[in-house]
């Protein structure tokens, strides 16, 4: 999965090496082609398509349901000439408060994906993107410096694995009914608020049972954290 800048083919050349497919977002005005679905002539070479794809005009595309009042959802296998094979094409269509219609084009290399299942796989990219954005913000990804390859390996798995302890560990202590949100810059400064608390305890020869039974503790304990 990736936007619309790795809509290239050198990019889909190394996917396509790994034996992946490819699932992204097009622009409105991308060189895609109509695949030929008529009788062929008997003589000469067969023909492949059928006109250029216009992104204003969705009137060949087939029409799957309406997902929301205003937004319907579109489908149709077409050629890409920049990936030079068929995809899925999938068009989200949304009427604006000036009436106009805003396009969104995502597209899949798999033909057999349905388009829910193209749009649930392209809406999974965002929590990719910030499991890396976490780890490069607090458990370090990118900052080795070494030129070996298993010891780059070492560390982005042991980055990696850190982020998810501390995803784990704030799921099992989340006790609320509400729906389970994690932020990284939360849990880095709760856990430095445990810390300093008690440093506190123990620099101050207080007593650890009155202060972590006040009722007002967990309160100070997440002072300063913030939603993700």
């Amino acid at each position: 999965m990736a936007d619309g800048y790795y809509y290239r083919s050198k990019f889909w050349e190394t996917v396509r090496e790994l034996n992946l497919d490819f699932i992204g977002k097009l622009r409105v005005d991308a060189n895609l082609r109509y695949l030929y679905t008529g009788e062929q002539k008997k003589r000469g070479a067969p023909r492949k398509y059928d006109g250029k794809f216009d992104g204003q005009d969705l009137s060949r595309l087939n029409f799957v349901k309406e997902i929301k009042p205003g937004v319907s959802l579109s489908t149709l296998v077409v050629w890409s000439c920049c990936l030079n094979c068929p995809v899925c094409l999938v068009c989200i269509s949304e009427v604006q408060a000036n009436g106009k219609i805003k396009n969104a084009l995502l597209f899949s290399t798999d033909i057999n994906l349905s388009p829910e299942q193209i749009i649930e796989y392209y809406q999974a990219r965002f929590q990719i993107e910030f499991v890396f954005r976490d780890a490069k913000q607090f458990t370090g990804l990118s900052d080795c410096q070494s030129p070996h390859l298993q010891r780059l390996d070492f560390h982005f798995n042991a980055s990696l694995t850190s982020l998810n302890l501390a995803k784990y560990q704030a799921y099992n202590c989340h006790l609320s009914s509400e729906a389970f949100v994690f932020s990284m810059a939360s849990y880095k400064r709760l856990q430095l608020n445990r810390h300093l608390l008690s440093t506190f305890i123990d620099k101050l020869d207080l007593d650890p049972n009155l202060i972590l039974n006040h009722p007002n503790f967990p309160s100070l304990l997440s002072y300063g954290t913030l939603a993700a």
